[in-house]
């Protein structure tokens, strides 16, 4: 009791605004958490049960006990919930009674007894352990003699368990669940009945990814919609905001079914809920309809891929958005209205929910779209209330998306100068940043009808407002550069496709960007130097637009790119600067800035002669090495700095040669850098690129890159997303080298062998995806090497086996390997293993000829071919027909 007393004393100051009492509750919490977590959790319990106990005490004991239990990091989670899986039971069973106890006694809301039951809840019901908490919970909502404070907690308690554990632990008590909610929701007990009703329609809100059983069977089906409707029009309107996001949801999970629905009940609901004052309800119904579509714009991708299949879809699209179209367009329209002066960016509102709802309407609906919008525009872009003007060039962006590029060309030309124009509205910033918006879209989703006038004043005008766009306020810079970024893609491409056929390059001689390139470019390095260029992302966004305006240019734009290598003098100055950085946010700019310059530094070589990119090369690597040596570098630019040199790698090719020497330690100190994998995993793909560029050459340093890429294979610590690109280099390196693999082979097949033998959980879709992943790599792999021991002279199969150096073994790894992906239903699904396979099949028939023949008349591979020469991939299809005639003409020969 003393103990208890003290932890009450040490719970109620950590609410103390005084600094130093509430560091030193925390340090006591934490010290005797430390010392004795399960006497400290029980004591945790007592004083959360103990109704003579100080409220804030109660509270306070409650959130230190959930977490005891859990975390947001999915780690520590784990690590607590093994820890109290560790307990004895009495221990476990005794602080389940009191945390049991205190749900009924618990006054406060929300419930901190009810977040703890979850917290336990999750703990052990997949281990099944509490396998009587969820009748309890749902026996003490249906009890007439349970107390409403209680009832309301049980309902918590219910929903946070559905909320935060994985529905399958939950389907076997689905229907006690349903029955407790509903009671719940159709309590009436006078005003108290609405806190009641608010948590049971929360809980059904989170139960209802398990309860699919129950919605397949039309009764049941039925009265959950009754009851969920009638609470729609509770009025309470927390009430309301819950019981439309359960029709959001519904709507996603359960689309097939709504049909019933929809026109009797749900139109209204939720067409009512749009026009609503209160704007949680008002956007609670704006997602009702933008989920619909997302709904029926998938279901679309589904009936096109079913249709290519020659099967059913699972589900068909009953077109209820086109249906309603006539409705929904001019209440999201006024919605659009609904503008605040001065909004936050990060505020979600019905005016920008109106926006995407609009989109999706236009993706969903196409063209049918435009009629209802068109008007709108037209009476509103001149207006004098800026809140007009915003809303009309915001709807006829977010329907730029969607309909075909003929439907919209004819209104993009008869509004362009007035956009142009509303780019400098004297009056409202939310104007000019919506206009520069819809201009970039302009510019990324209909460049034809852009690029066409660039012969006209109307282009001059263009480039003119979005060069002067880039002095504005950040964040309509930041769509600007977003605009120049598309309009110099789609000027590209346009040019490309006019020359396509006219020469060897696809690169365009000129384009209508030429005349303007050299401003531009040089604009937008000084907008990425502006003093305010770290808010609204600016900086990105310009020098994201340089490094598309560089990629993207044409021949004659190529002086200009020589000058622009002065943005290497800038990475200079930033290095310089490193040492005196003080404060955690600085850190973060120079950061960003560096990884930016090194990103443009990447498009400027790949887009330079090599003369000029060797002339910058000694500068260049002595920069990267400064960035890869500083041991404060953040993993982000060290990234960015091994890509760079795979820029000047893939490039200078094998005169990148005289520089392996002093970077190879480097390499390998990136290779080993598994703490920072995605360095690790750029420093494996930068061995790639060194080996395809040097060839034979890269001997010099090979035994110290394979030796590293064994080492890191062979660890536990790698993330597992680096080993399947490990397996893919070795390959690379094989066909490097060719037969100098010899000396490696052996080791390296072994590897693969064991890789290809891997297993995974197929209930779990992201191991699955990885073990594809890797599979297609050994698949990989294993060509390369083939291709790389091949012998140039190599005459007949009776050799063949000698002369490449595999032995019989080896080639029967490789054909079981084909035959255990073949008679997997989820690697035959995935056509770049079905392909790889095939290729594969092809190589060792070309070698081996009549040796593998008879193997290769199993149904394993004869399915796989047959899967392969059917696929809807030109490249798997002609691979697998290639691998096909090669087996025939052996057989007409045998």
């Amino acid at each position: 009791m003393e103990m208890q007393h003290t932890l009450q004393q040490i719970l109620e100051n950590t609410i103390s605004t005084d600094k130093n009492i509430l560091d030193e509750a925390q340090s006591h919490l934490e010290r005797l958490g430390n010392e004795n977590p399960g006497g400290f959790i029980h004591c945790l319990a007592s004083i959360l049960s103990d109704v003579g106990a100080n409220q804030v005490a109660r509270m306070a004991a409650g959130l230190q006990l959930k977490n005891c239990l859990t975390s947001k990091d999915l780690g520590v989670k784990e690590g607590l919930q093994q820890r109290w899986m560790a307990f004895e039971t009495s221990v476990r069973d005794g602080i389940k009674i009191q945390v049991m106890m205190a749900l009924q006694t618990e006054s406060s809301r929300p419930s901190s007894a009810a977040a703890c039951i979850a917290s336990i809840a999750c703990a052990e019901l997949p281990h099944n352990q509490w396998n009587d908490l969820m009748p309890t919970l749902c026996h003490q909502v249906t009890n007439a003699a349970t107390s409403d404070m209680a009832r309301d907690a049980s309902l918590e308690a219910i929903g946070y368990v559905c909320q935060d554990i994985d529905p399958k632990f939950l389907e076997i008590y689905a229907n006690q669940i349903l029955t407790a909610i509903i009671h719940g929701m159709r309590y009436d007990s006078g005003t108290h009945s609405y806190r009641t009703k608010l948590a049971a329609t929360n809980a059904l809100l989170n139960s209802l990814e398990f309860t699919k059983t129950n919605f397949d069977k039309e009764s049941e089906r039925h009265f959950i919609m009754q009851v969920l409707c009638e609470t729609t029009q509770c009025p309470d309107d927390r009430v309301k905001i819950a019981a439309h996001q359960c029709l959001v949801k519904i709507v996603s999970l359960y689309y097939q079914y709504m049909e019933t629905y929809m026109g009797p009940a749900l139109f209204a609901i939720t067409v009512e809920a749009m026009k609503s004052n209160n704007d949680e309800i008002a956007l609670q119904g704006i997602e009702f309809w933008s989920t619909v579509c997302d709904e029926e714009i998938d279901l679309a991708v589904e009936l096109q891929d079913a249709e290519e299949s020659g099967r059913p879809p699972t589900v068909v699209s009953q077109f209820y958005a086109k249906g309603a179209l006539q409705y929904l367009v001019p209440i999201v329209l006024q919605t659009l209205n609904k503008q605040e002066d001065q909004e936050d960016d990060n505020d979600w509102n019905p005016a920008k929910a109106a926006g995407v709802c609009l989109m999706l309407l236009a993706n969903c609906c196409e063209a049918d779209v435009v009629p209802y919008v068109l008007p709108f525009v037209q009476e509103n872009i001149a207006s004098k209330k800026w809140q007009c003007r915003e809303a009309s060039v915001m709807a006829f962006g977010s329907v730029l998306e969607g309909p075909e590029a003929s439907t919209l060309s004819g209104p993009v030309m008869q509004i362009f100068r007035l956009l142009l124009k509303l780019l400098k509205d004297p009056e409202s910033v939310q104007v000019r940043d919506t206009t520069a918006w819809t201009l970039g879209r302009i510019c990324e989703l209909l460049p034809e009808v852009v690029v066409e006038t660039a012969s006209g004043e109307i282009f001059t005008e263009l480039i003119t407002y979005l060069a002067e766009g880039l002095l504005d306020e950040p964040r309509v810079a930041t769509n600007v550069c977003w605009a120049l970024s598309s309009l110099a893609e789609g000027a590209y491409d346009h040019e490309s496709s006019l020359n396509k056929g006219k020469g060897d390059s696809e690169e365009p001689p000129s384009y209508c960007l030429s005349q303007y390139f050299k401003e531009l470019t040089w604009r937008l390095v000084q907008t990425a130097d502006r003093p305010d260029a770290n808010q609204s992302n600016l900086r990105s966004a310009a020098y994201e637009a340089l490094i598309e305006l560089i990629k993207h240019s044409a021949k004659d734009c190529y002086p200009v790119l020589l000058e622009l290598r002065e943005i290497k003098t800038k990475l200079d100055t930033m290095l310089q600067m490193e040492g005196a950085i003080q404060s955690a946010t600085d850190r973060v700019q120079y950061t960003d800035i560096v990884s930016l310059i090194l990103g443009t530094l990447q498009s400027l070589f790949r887009k330079l002669e090599k003369q000029d990119v060797m002339g910058m090369a000694d500068g260049t690597m002595n920069q990267l090495a400064m960035i890869m040596q500083n041991q404060t570098t953040l993993a982000a630019v060290q990234e960015d700095a091994i890509m760079t040199v795979g820029a000047l790698v893939e490039v200078m090719g094998r005169d990148f040669l005289p520089y392996m020497e002093s970077f190879t330690p480097l390499l390998i100190r990136g290779l080993t850098n598994f703490a920072d994998y995605q360095v690790c995993l750029a420093s494996v793909g930068l061995v790639g690129d060194i080996a395809r560029a040097l060839g034979e050459s890269i001997m010099v340093c090979c035994n110290d890159i394979l030796s590293a890429l064994i080492k890191i294979l062979g660890s536990a610590d790698v993330h597992r997303t680096v080993k399947p690109q490990i397996l893919l280099v070795f390959g690379d390196i094989a066909l490097a080298v060719g037969r100098n693999f010899m000396a490696y082979k052996d080791i390296v097949l072994s590897m693969l062998d064991q890789a290809s033998r891997a297993t995974v959980d197929k209930d779990d879709y992201e191991m699955v995806e990885y073990l594809n992943e890797l599979r297609e790599s050994c698949l990989e792999a294993y060509t390369g090497i083939i291709h790389g021991l091949k012998p140039d002279n190599m005459t007949d199969s009776v050799t063949a086996v000698a002369d490449i150096g595999l032995s019989e073994q080896h080639v029967q790894n490789m054909l079981e390997f084909i035959a255990l992906i073949s008679d997997d239903e989820d690697s035959l699904e995935n056509d770049g293993l079905v392909s790889a396979s095939c290729g594969l099949i092809g190589d060792l028939v070309t070698i081996y000829q009549s040796l593998i023949l008879p193997t290769l008349q199993k149904d394993s591979y004869v399915n796989l071919l047959t899967r392969g020469r059917t696929s809807k991939t030109p490249k798997t299809k002609a691979i697998s027909v290639w691998t096909s005639k090669e087996i025939k003409k052996l057989k007409a020969a045998a």
